[in-house]
C-alpha cells in the first residue's frame, strides 16, 4: 500500500483544490484592498505599554531609614537593581527599606507606603519592618524583600512590575548553619562613594525586651573572616578612604564560627592604606569586656579612629535587669575606664532610653549621674516606644508626661557641656570625606572621629590635611588648613563617581562574551523545547524568542537572571 511518502506532492503549497482562485485571482482581489493607517495616539499607547511589562526599562525610586546595617541592605539593592537596567531616580516603582527600632521610623514607612498608592505606584518593601511583621494590614498585597535576601531584590521588583506580590523571607543557610546574608560581593551603589559599610554579622545574642529588630535580624550569624578581607580589599581598589563596619553587635562577631573581633580586625588593618581609615561599629559590654586589652591595641592604631559606641542604656542595674541586658552598671564603666586610660583621647559614644517600664525617679537619677561623670561627646537619646510583640510592651508602661520630661530634663544636660573646648589651638590629621548638609563646608574627622569642618576646596575631598583647630561647637570642630601642607591621598584609586555600580566583575571581554553566548544559545534551546512540549501555540514562542533576544542585546545581565529564575 502505497505511504504518505509515496505522494506525488513536492511541496504544502501543491494542496489546493479546484475551487481555491487561481494566482491571478488572488493578485487582483488584493488591488482592492486599501491599507488603514494606525492613529499615531494609539501607537504610543501601545509603546508605553509594551516597555512598562519588560522588566527593567523602569525607573525606581528608593528611600532607606535606620542604621548603617540597613544603609548597607540599601545600597546593594541599589547596585543590583541598577546592573540590571533599572535607573534609580524618582518614578515608576518605589523601593521602601523600613526601619524597626522605633514607631516615629515605622509610622515614616507607613505613611510612604500610603503615598506610593495614592499615587498608583508599584510598591516593594524591604527592611526589619515587613521580615518582623509581614503580615501586618498595610502591608497586605505588597511584594517583599526579606533581611536575608536582598540578592534577589531584581527578581521581586521584576515581578512587581508585572503585577504581582512575591514575598522572600526566608534564611540563608549552609549545610543547616545561618549565613550573614547575602554575598559581600554583589553590585552596590554606595552613598557616598569614599565609604565602604560592611556588615560583618547580623542579628545578635541577646534577648532585650524592648527590641523589636531581634525580631527580625534573628540569632548572630557571622561572614567567615577572609570574605569579608576580600570585600574590604575590593573597595580599596574603587577608590575608598574609609570602612565602616557594622551589625546589631559587632562586638559578639565570630562567637558562632570560632573567632572573634580583634582577630578580624587585626587581618584587616593589614589591607588598609597609609592614609584611610577604619571605624567600628556597635557594640554590647559583655562582649567587649574579655577582648578590652586587643580592643586598645587595635583603637591605638593610626589607621584605626580611636572610637567605639557602647550602648549603655541605662545606668540603674534594676532597669536593666529588666531590659534582659546581661551586664550592670560596673561592667560598663569598666569598659569605658580601661579604654580611656589606655587610649588617650577615646571617644565613646552612648545610648540611653528614657521612662522604660518600671523605671523610678531614683533609677533614672542614677543615669543622669553617670551622664554627669562621664561627660559622654557623642550620646543618642531616646524616649521609650513600646514596640508591638516585645515583652516591654506588655509591661507597666512609665507615664507619657514623665518620660517626655526625662527625655527633656537628659537632652539639657547633654548640651550644658562642650567636650571639645580644650582642642581648640591643636594642630590635627583630618579625613575629608563628605560635605555639610548646608552645602558650606567639607566634612572630615580627626583620630577620634570627631567631626571637624574645614573650607570646602574640591581638593581636599577624600585627602588626609593637616588643619589648626580655630572653633569648637557642640557637635563639630573648625580647623584651618596649614599653610604650605600638602594634603594627602590615601586611595589607590580613583573613587567611582556618585551613582556609579561598585562590585560588578572584571573579567576577560573575550571569555565574557563566549560565556554569554554560551548561555544565551541554551536559554532559547530550552525555552523552545519546553514551550513545544507544553503545546504552546507558534507564535507565542516566536514572541518569546524575540523578546530573549532584545534583552540579550539591550541588557546583558538578563540573561544570567533569566538563568537563575529558570
Amino acid at each position: 500500500m502505497p505511504s504518505a511518502c509515496d505522494s506525488l506532492i513536492d511541496d504544502i503549497e501543491d494542496m489546493v483544490s479546484s475551487s481555491d482562485p487561481t494566482p491571478h485571482e488572488r493578485q487582483s482581489a488584493r488591488k482592492s484592498i486599501i491599507p488603514r493607517s494606525r492613529r499615531k495616539k494609539e501607537l504610543n499607547n501601545e509603546e508605553l505599554q509594551v516597555d512598562s511589562l519588560i522588566p527593567g526599562t523602569q525607573k525606581i525610586w528608593m528611600k532607606t531609614w535606620g542604621c548603617s546595617h540597613n544603609n548597607s541592605d540599601g545600597e546593594y539593592m541599589a547596585g543590583q537593581l541598577a546592573a540590571s537596567g533599572y535607573k534609580m531616580t524618582e518614578a515608576d516603582v518605589w523601593l521602601l527599606n523600613s526601619c524597626t527600632v522605633k514607631n516615629p521610623a515605622e509610622d515614616h514607612f507607613r505613611n510612604s507606603i500610603k503615598k506610593a498608592t495614592e499615587q498608583q505606584k508599584k510598591v516593594v518593601v524591604a527592611g526589619c519592618v515587613p521580615q518582623a511583621q509581614p503580615r501586618m494590614e498595610y502591608l497586605k498585597g505588597l511584594s517583599i524583600i526579606g533581611v536575608q535576601q536582598i540578592d534577589r531584590v531584581v527578581e521581586v521588583v521584576d515581578e512587581a512590575v508585572k503585577g504581582h506580590s512575591v514575598r522572600l523571607l526566608g534564611q540563608k543557610k549552609d549545610g543547616g548553619r545561618r549565613l550573614g546574608g547575602a554575598r559581600l560581593d554583589l553590585p552596590k551603589i554606595r552613598k557616598n562613594p569614599l565609604i565602604e559599610i560592611i556588615s560583618i554579622n547580623t542579628g545578635c545574642l541577646n534577648a532585650c525586651t524592648y527590641c523589636k529588630t531581634k525580631h527580625a535580624r534573628g540569632d548572630l550569624a557571622s561572614y567567615p573572616i577572609e570574605e569579608l578581607v576580600e570585600r574590604a580589599r575590593q573597595s580599596f581598589q574603587e577608590g575608598v578612604c574609609e570602612i565602616w563596619l557594622t551589625s546589631e553587635d559587632t562586638g559578639a562577631y565570630g562567637r558562632d564560627i570560632g573567632t572573634d573581633l580583634p582577630k578580624l580586625l587585626w587581618r584587616l588593618v593589614e589591607e588598609i592604606p597609609e592614609g584611610a581609615m577604619l571605624r567600628l561599629g556597635m557594640t554590647n559590654p559583655p562582649y567587649i569586656l574579655e577582648h578590652l586589652e586587643e580592643m586598645a591595641k587595635i583603637l591605638n592604631h593610626p589607621r584605626v579612629y580611636a572610637f567605639l559606641h557602647v550602648p549603655v542604656q541605662s545606668a540603674s542595674d534594676s532597669v536593666l535587669m529588666d531590659m534582659k541586658r546581661e551586664y550592670c552598671i560596673d561592667d560598663f564603666k569598666r569598659v569605658v575606664d580601661f579604654l580611656k586610660q589606655r587610649v588617650p583621647g577615646v571617644t565613646i559614644a552612648t545610648d540611653i532610653i528614657c521612662g522604660f517600664p518600671g523605671e523610678t525617679d531614683e533609677d533614672f537619677q542614677e543615669t543622669v549621674d553617670l551622664v554627669k561623670c562621664y561627660r559622654f561627646p557623642s550620646l543618642f537619646i531616646n524616649q521609650f516606644y513600646p514596640r508591638p510583640g516585645t515583652p516591654a510592651a506588655k509591661m507597666e508602661q512609665v507615664a507619657a508626661h514623665v518620660k517626655k520630661q526625662r527625655t527633656k530634663e537628659l537632652s539639657q544636660l547633654f548640651h550644658s557641656y562642650n567636650p571639645y573646648d580644650h582642642e581648640v589651638g591643636e594642630r590635627q590629621h583630618v579625613l575629608v570625606t563628605e560635605e555639610s548638609f548646608d552645602g558650606q563646608y567639607y566634612v572630615a574627622h580627626n583620630k577620634f572621629y570627631e567631626q571637624v569642618l574645614v573650607p570646602k576646596r574640591v581638593e581636599f575631598k577624600g585627602k588626609m590635611i593637616e588643619v589648626d583647630i580655630y572653633e569648637a561647637g557642640k557637635h563639630f570642630l573648625k580647623g584651618q588648613p596649614v599653610e604650605h601642607s600638602k594634603p594627602f591621598t590615601p586611595s589607590i584609586a580613583a573613587p567611582l563617581q556618585k551613582g556609579e555600580v561598585s562590585g560588578l566583575m572584571q573579567v576577560n571581554t573575550h571569555r565574557y562574551m563566549h560565556t554569554c553566548t554560551e548561555i544565551f544559545y541554551q536559554e532559547m534551546y530550552e525555552m523552545y523545547t519546553y514551550c513545544t512540549r507544553m503545546s504552546v501555540p507558534q507564535n507565542v514562542i516566536e514572541i518569546l524568542l524575540s523578546w530573549c533576544i532584545y534583552i540579550s542585546i539591550t541588557q546583558p545581565n538578563k540573561m544570567f537572571s533569566l538563568q537563575d529564575r529558570r
